[in-house]
């Protein structure tokens, strides 16, 4: 039956915003049999999704739901709900119902069989559209409307546009990658209703130096060394993995997960933030020590040059040599004791001042989001306004890299869509 102009601007659940936990909410909605519209702002539905893993789409991870909580930090146990109700397991099961068959790397991250971000997206397009959800796009959502202050009615497009409905899910995803959508604009509605904003941060991204030699290095890869992030000289974090030297500073998976301790610390005036590497993570201090005295008598009529570019790779061989203070050309036999230790210092703790994170924009995932003590984790459902809820990385809520944020948001979202739906 086709629905009367009227009924096409009213339903029993508005869901703003089209990528993966709209996308699932307004989906599982569906299915319970309510009426959903859907108001994507974009011309397209799940623009932002298309791009993640560089379009290979890294949807979830095996580490099961204690790794998943895991992910999140201090935040985490706030999704033990969201988690049961739709696990990795579901994910993949659901993703396989719609022909989308899914396959683990060793490292625990699954991808979708054919490494298609699309096939994810047809698969969530399928579901909402079973579920009988109106999609409209090209609609942005500029306030909500509230019944004597409190209870909803709907939302009021930018165009004044008006979308009657009494439940409305919030999923319009945080500030990173803007030009797919994600510009914030669920923190504005959320604001307007009462809600707390914790402070948006960059999450998941590089960080920029202002060491002099920083363009020298650019674009040298370190495989397998252990990278710390040093807060006043103490350490408060590390890992150990591949770093990635750019025009600006440094990236690389392992520095991307750390970078939250990193862009936290910047933030209070007066730190002194620096990432420690450790070259040669495989010797201990007296190992390493041992080893190049070893070399040294070994080829003491060779040039110090000659050890630094046999001990470090391409471009880090001369910046190494200038940071050590130690003539090039001066041959091994006749370096000192002190100048030894200078050497082993440098390698087993090769230091760079950082300064700030990227912008946010550049960003994997936004950090901050809706306060989750205003939201009932058992239903996403917002604590101040009855028939409000939120899903997705507009929450307070950012995970490391391999999949956890991607759940994240199919979680909420499935939980979200059913809430609103049952409630």
């Amino acid at each position: 039956m086709n629905r009367s102009p009227s009924d096409q601007n009213s339903a029993d659940i508005i869901v703003i915003g089209g990528g993966p936990a709209g996308l699932m909410a307004a989906g599982r909605a569906g299915e319970l049999c309510a009426k959903v519209i859907l108001a994507e702002k974009n011309l397209r539905l799940g623009r932002k999704l298309l791009i993640t893993g560089g379009g290979r789409c890294n949807v979830t991870n095996n580490a099961g739901i204690k790794g998943f909580i895991a992910a999140f930090g201090a935040n985490g146990k706030f999704l033990y709900r969201a988690f049961s109700v739709f696990s990795a397991e579901n994910l993949t099961g659901f993703l396989k119902s719609f022909g989308v068959p899914t396959r683990a790397d060793p490292d625990g991250k699954i991808f979708p069989a054919d490494d298609k971000a699309q096939s994810v997206l047809d698969a969530l397009k399928c579901y909402t559209s079973r579920g009988k959800a109106a999609i409209i796009l090209g609609a942005q959502a500029s306030e909500l409307l509230l019944r004597d202050g409190t209870g909803l009615e709907g939302v009021r497009l930018t165009d004044g546009k008006v979308l009657r409905g009494k439940k409305v899910i919030i999923a319009t995803g945080g500030l990173s990658y803007p030009a797919t959508g994600s510009t914030g604009d669920g923190y504005a509605l959320a604001k307007k209703c009462g809600h707390t904003i914790v402070a948006l941060r960059p999450g998941l991204t590089a960080l920029e130096s202002d060491e002099p030699f920083i363009k020298d290095l650019q674009g040298l890869p370190l495989q397998n060394v252990i990278i710390s992030i040093l807060v006043n000289g103490k350490k408060a974090a590390e890992d150990r993995g591949e770093l990635l030297f750019t025009h600006f500073g440094v990236s690389g998976p392992k520095l991307l997960v750390m970078s939250g301790v990193a862009s936290d610390a910047l933030l209070k005036p007066g730190n002194k933030v620096e990432l420690s590497v450790n070259l040669k993570p495989d010797l201990s201090a007296e190992e390493l020590t041992a080893a190049i005295q070893d070399y040294f008598a070994a080829n003491g009529a060779k040039m110090f040059a000659s050890y630094v570019k046999a001990a470090l790779p391409g471009s880090l061989a001369p910046v190494f040599e200038r940071r050590c203070g130690i003539a090039r050309d001066k041959q091994c036999a006749a370096i000192t004791g002190a100048e030894r230790k200078i050497i082993a210092g440098m390698l087993g703790d090769f230091r760079l001042h950082l300064t700030r994170p990227r912008p946010i924009q550049e960003a994997t995932v936004t950090r901050g989001g809706v306060d989750l003590k205003e939201i009932n984790p058992q239903t996403m459902e917002s604590r101040l306004v009855p028939g409000l809820y939120f899903c997705g990385e507009l929450l307070d809520l950012d995970g490391i890299t391999g999949g956890y944020n991607l759940q994240e948001a199919f979680s909420t979202g499935y939980l979200a869509g059913q809430s609103a739906a049952i409630g």
